[in-house]
């Protein structure tokens, strides 16, 4: 399942808005990355929202 891997960042689901107001169903993805991070002393792959990735890069 698309899922972050550090915070939990998922797939949310709510609703489309047309003119009329009429509602259906959509999906909101989160924008995940399969990125190589150093962890415990050697690199693993582990797939992260931008933001986990943003917040790794500051640190």
């Amino acid at each position: 399942m698309a899922k972050c891997e550090n915070c939990g960042k998922k797939t949310m689901f709510g609703q489309s808005r047309s003119f009329s107001m009429k509602a259906t169903k959509r999906k909101f993805r989160p924008n995940l990355q399969k990125v190589q991070v150093m962890e415990g002393g050697r690199m693993v792959q582990k797939t992260l929202c931008t933001k986990c990735i943003k917040r790794m890069a500051r640190v």
